[in-house]
C-alpha cells in the first residue's frame, strides 16, 4: 500500500536524521576536545562584541599571589591549575578564565578567609580580564554547533494550533522531554526512537482526522480536579454563585451527543461527604446551563446510612447525561451551586482544607468528569480548523485535485516553513489521490495532511550547511530560528512572506518584526515555556507542602502562585520594562485568596487584578509564593535551596555539586531542645567540606527567613525569633528581603548578565559556552542605554553572531540531504 510505504519511509529518515544530527555532535565535540584552533572565519557575521571601555592588561602578579596557592599543578583545586597560562592571553584558554571569572564575579574566589584583594584592585582585574576574553571573541566569533532540532512536545503543540487551529492535549500524543540546561528545548537531548516514531505517526493520525472532521471513533477523555483543591472557592470562569469542580476545553470531533458522567469523592465502601444537605450539581457548555440536578438531601442521606456503596452507584448514575454539541472546541463547567448561610452549609475552615473524609464540614467534593463521544454523529459541523484548512471548496469532481493542492501547499508552506516545490508535494498528492479513491475528497485531504504532520522537514528544524567557515543563515532560516526563540512556533505568513523576499535580515526589518512578535499574544510562550522553566515554576506542580506543617496550602493557592508569577513576567514584556523590575517592581498580581496569603486587604473574588504593594517586602520575584515555595522543603524553609537558587538563577553563580558521600540532612536530633534551621546550618557548616559552598549559599537564604515553606510572612521559627542576617559572596552584608534585594541590584549587571544567558540559551536550543560568554556580556553592555528593557535584551540576543550565523559542518550536507527525499 502506497501509504504505508510512505509513512514508513517517513519514520526510517526521522531516524537516520536524528541519529546523524547526533554523530556530527559527538564528532565536534570529540575534535573541540583534542585541539581549539582558532577557526577560520568570514568577516560578515553580525553583532560581535561590542568592545568595551579600554583598560590596561589583567595583572599576572595578582593571580600568583592569590590564585596559585590553591590552583597549581600539584593542587589542582577544582581541576584548573594557572601555571604556565599568562592571563594576558587569556583568550587563548578562555574556557578556563570563563569558569574564573564566575567565581570572582560571585566573590567566591579568593575563599572567604584566605587573603583577598581589595575591591578596587579585584574590579580592576576582572574588568580587565573581560575585556582580553572580549578582544579574543571579536578576533574568531563563533557561532557554536547546534545539532539538528526536533520540535519538543510544547512546539509541537503549538505548532498544530498555528498551523490547523486546532489545540490538542499533546501530553495524551507524546512523551515529555528530556531537559538540559534547564530548559527542554535543546537540541542535543531531544532524541528519536522507535516507540517515539510510533507515537509521531499516532499523533499525525489523529490530528488529521479531528482537522478535517473525519474521526466518528468512540472516545472517552477524563478531566481530573487536583486531589489537595479545596473545591470551597469560586472557580475562576464558573458562573457566579457557584463553587468548587472545574473548567476545562474539549474538543468534540463531530456535531453528535455526548456523555458527561461526574464522580464525587467517596471512600473505599462509598461513603460521599455532604449528603446530609441538597447540593446542586450543574454543568454548562460555554456558560450556557445544560444539566441541573440534586445531591444529597434527606433521601440520599438516610440511603447512604442503610447502604453507602449502593447510593453511591444510583449517585454516580444520576450524574449521568447525555448532551447534543456542535463539532469544535467547547468550554466545560462542573460545579456546585453555592448555598448561603441560611441553607446550614458550613464553609471549610482554612484549615480544613483538604480532603481528609473525616474532616469534610458538608461539600460534596467533584473528582472527576468523563466525557464519552460521539454518539449518534451527524457530520464534521463548522469547526475552527476545518475553516482554516478547507480554503476552497470543489464544486465538480474535475476540481478537487487542484483544490487539494491548494489546500494541502498551504498547510505545507507554513509546516516546513518555506516555500514548497514540486517535488515536496509529489508524495503528498500521490497520498491524497489514494485516499479520495478509496474515499471521499475529505479523506484524501486527510491522508494528504497526515503525510505532512510526519515529514522530518515539519519535524524537525534543518538549516543547510555552509562549504567553509561560519556563515550566516538564511533570511527562512532566521524566520524559524526567530519564531521559535518568540513564539515556540512556527513563522505565520508575514515572516515567511519577508523571508522569502530575502528582506527579514535587513536590520530596520528585523527589529519591527521582533517588536511585532513581542506584542502579539503568541509571546506569551516566553512566558510558559521560558519563565516557567528557569524560575522552576513547572516544580510547583509536584510540590506538595505537608498539610500538618503548612494547613492553609491548598491547590488554589498553588495555581495563585503560578498566575502571579507569570503574569507578573508577561507585564515586563508587554510594557517592555525594564528587567531590573523583575527584582524590584512595586506591584504584583492577586485573586482573592493569594491577597489573604500575603495579607493585602480589600481584595475579593478569583478574578486577578495588579495592586500596588504597600510595604518593600514582596517587591519582585523574590517576595513571590511561587519562588519561596519550590525553593523549600515539604516540612520546611530551605536557606540553602533559596540561596543556590539565587546563585543560579539570578546571580548566575551557580556553587559546586556537594561531594560524593556528604550528609546533606538536617535533623533535630532527640533529645535535644528545638533549633532553628539557621542553628542546624551553623551546626552543618563546621564540616570543612561543607563550609565552603555554604558559607556562600547559607547567608543568601537566611535573608528570606522571614517568609515560611510556602511564603508568607513570619517573625519566629521554632527556637526562637527569626534572624534574616546574612551576607553576600563579597562580604557585604544584608538584612532580610529588602536588604538581599539591594544588594543584588546594587550588582545589577550580574542578573542582567544572568537573564542573558538564560534567554540565549532558550533562544539557541544549546548551551550557552565559555567562547558565547563574550556575546553575554556585550548584550548587557548594551541593553544598559536603553534602561536594559526587555526587548532591548531580546534584540541583542537576535542581532547576535550565534543567533545569525552558523557553523560549517563537515558531513552537514549528508544530515540535510536526509530531510530532502
Amino acid at each position: 500500500m502506497l501509504h504505508r510505504r510512505l509513512f514508513w519511509a517517513c519514520g526510517c529518515v526521522l531516524a537516520l536524521l536524528f541519529a546523524a544530527s547526533i554523530r556530527l555532535a559527538a564528532d565536534r565535540e570529540d575534535a573541540q576536545s583534542a585541539a581549539r584552533p582558532a577557526a577560520a572565519v568570514q568577516r560578515t557575521e553580525p553583532a560581535a562584541p561590542v568592545a568595551p571601555r579600554a583598560t590596561a592588561l589583567p595583572d599576572q602578579a595578582l593571580v600568583q599571589k592569590y590564585c596559585s596557592t590553591c590552583h597549581n599543578d600539584r593542587a589542582k583545586t577544582g581541576g584548573i591549575s594557572f601555571e604556565g597560562i599568562a592571563v594576558a592571553e587569556a583568550g587563548q584558554h578562555s574556557e578556563i578564565w570563563e569558569k574564573a571569572l564566575v567565581k570572582l564575579r560571585g566573590g567566591m574566589m579568593p575563599p572567604q578567609g584566605m587573603p583577598r584583594p581589595d575591591e578596587a584592585t579585584m574590579n580592576a582585574f576582572i574588568v580587565a580580564l573581560e575585556n582580553t576574553l572580549d578582544a579574543q571573541a571579536r578576533r574568531s566569533p563563533d557561532p557554536g554547533f547546534k545539532p539538528v532540532h526536533r520540535l519538543n512536545r510544547t512546539e509541537y503543540g503549538n505548532v498544530i494550533r498555528d498551523l490547523l487551529d486546532l489545540e490538542v492535549d499533546v501530553t495524551d500524543l507524546l512523551p515529555a522531554d528530556d531537559e538540559s540546561h534547564g530548559f527542554d528545548n535543546i537540541a542535543g537531548v531531544l532524541r528519536v526512537s522507535p516507540s517515539l516514531l510510533e507515537q509521531y505517526l499516532g499523533a499525525a493520525r489523529k490530528i488529521s482526522s479531528l482537522a478535517v472532521g473525519t474521526d466518528t471513533d468512540l472516545i472517552r477523555a477524563a478531566y481530573r480536579v487536583p486531589p489537595d483543591d479545596s473545591q470551597e472557592d469560586h472557580v475562576e470562569g464558573l458562573p457566579l454563585g457557584t463553587r468548587g469542580g472545574l473548567l476545562f476545553k474539549h474538543q468534540f470531533p463531530q456535531d453528535a451527543e455526548y456523555e458527561f458522567a461526574v464522580f464525587l469523592l467517596r471512600n473505599i465502601v462509598g461513603y460521599m461527604t455532604g449528603l446530609e444537605f441538597p447540593h446542586q450539581l450543574e454543568i454548562s457548555i460555554d456558560g450556557e446551563r445544560v444539566f441541573l440536578v440534586q445531591v444529597g438531601g434527606e433521601a440520599d442521606n438516610l440511603a447512604s446510612d442503610r447502604n453507602m456503596s449502593d447510593t453511591a452507584n444510583k449517585i454516580d448514575a444520576r450524574l449521568k447525561t447525555k448532551v447534543k454539541v456542535s463539532a469544535g472546541p467547547h468550554m466545560v463547567g462542573v460545579t456546585f451551586v453555592r448555598r448561603n448561610a441560611a441553607e446550614s452549609d458550613e464553609p471549610l475552615q482554612p484549615h480544613e482544607r483538604n480532603h481528609d473524609l473525616q474532616d469534610m464540614n458538608g461539600l460534596p467534593l467533584i473528582t472527576h468528569v468523563n466525557v464519552t463521544g460521539p454518539y449518534n454523529p451527524s457530520g464534521p459541523g463548522d469547526t475552527p480548523s476545518r475553516r482554516r484548512l478547507f480554503t476552497c471548496r470543489p464544486a465538480k469532481a474535475a476540481e478537487e485535485a487542484a483544490c487539494a493542492r491548494t489546500i494541502l501547499s498551504t498547510v505545507a508552506r507554513r509546516a516546513y516553513r518555506r516555500p514548497v516545490t514540486d517535488a515536496d508535494m509529489a508524495p503528498v498528492m500521490a497520498l491524497y489521490a489514494e485516499g479520495r479513491k478509496k474515499g471521499n475528497f475529505e479523506q484524501g485531504v486527510e491522508q494528504g495532511l497526515r503525510l505532512v504532520l510526519t515529514n522530518p522537514k515539519f519535524i524537525f528544524r534543518t538549516e543547510t550547511s555552509s562549504a567553509a567557515g561560519n556563515a550566516k543563515v538564511s533570511d527562512l532560516e532566521l524566520a524559524s530560528r526567530l519564531s521559535f526563540f518568540l513564539w515556540s512556533s512556527i513563522p505565520d505568513d508575514t515572516l515567511l512572506t519577508l523571508a522569502a523576499q530575502n528582506r527579514l535580515s535587513q536590520p530596520a526589518v528585523l527589529s519591527q518584526q521582533v517588536r511585532r512578535m513581542l506584542a502579539d499574544q503568541r509571546s506569551r510562550a516566553l512566558v510558559e515555556n521560558f519563565a516557567s522553566q528557569w524560575l522552576l515554576l513547572r516544580n510547583l506542580k509536584n510540590h506538595v507542602p505537608t498539610p500538618g506543617d503548612f494547613p492553609n496550602f491548598d491547590n488554589e493557592l498553588r495555581q495563585a502562585f503560578r498566575r502571579e508569577t507569570e503574569m507578573f513576567v508577561e507585564s515586563i514584556i508587554r510594557e517592555d520594562r525594564s528587567v531590573l523590575d523583575l527584582l524590584n517592581a512595586n506591584y504584583t498580581f492577586v485573586n482573592e485568596r493569594l491577597a489573604r496569603h500575603y495579607g493585602i486587604p480589600n481584595v475579593y473574588g478569583s478574578h486577578f487584578r495588579r495592586v500596588t504593594l504597600k510595604g518593600e517586602e514582596r517587591r519582585g520575584l523574590l517576595g513571590q509564593g511561587s519562588i519561596l515555595t519550590v525553593t523549600s522543603y515539604p516540612n520546611r524553609t530551605s536557606p540553602v535551596l533559596r540561596g543556590k537558587y539565587i546563585l543560579e538563577n539570578i546571580l548566575g553563580t551557580p556553587p559546586s555539586p556537594p561531594p560524593p558521600n556528604v550528609d546533606t540532612t538536617l535533623e533535630q536530633k532527640q533529645g535535644e531542645e528545638p533549633k532553628s534551621v539557621r542553628a542546624l546550618l551553623e551546626q552543618h557548616r563546621r564540616n570543612p567540606t561543607c563550609a565552603s559552598c555554604h558559607r556562600v549559599m547559607d547567608p543568601l537564604g537566611f535573608a528570606l527567613e522571614n517568609f515560611d515553606g510556602v511564603g508568607e510572612w513570619r517573625v519566629k521559627e521554632t527556637g526562637g525569633t527569626i534572624d534574616p542576617t546574612g551576607q553576600l559572596g563579597t562580604g557585604a552584608p544584608v538584612n532580610g528581603p529588602v536588604g538581599l534585594r539591594n544588594a543584588i541590584l546594587g550588582q545589577r549587571e550580574m542578573f542582567v548578565r544572568t537573564l542573558t544567558d538564560k534567554l540565549m540559551t532558550y533562544g539557541l536550543g544549546r548551551g550557552v559556552e565559555h567562547k558565547d560568554k563574550p556575546i553575554v556580556r556585550a548584550v548587557a553592555r548594551d541593553a544598559a542605554s536603553q534602561n536594559y528593557r526587555f526587548s532591548s535584551i531580546v534584540l541583542g540576543i537576535v542581532n547576535s553572531a550565534p543567533f545569525q550565523m552558523k557553523k560549517a559542518q563537515t558531513d552537514a550536507t549528508n544530515v540535510t540531504a536526509l530531510a530532502s527525499h
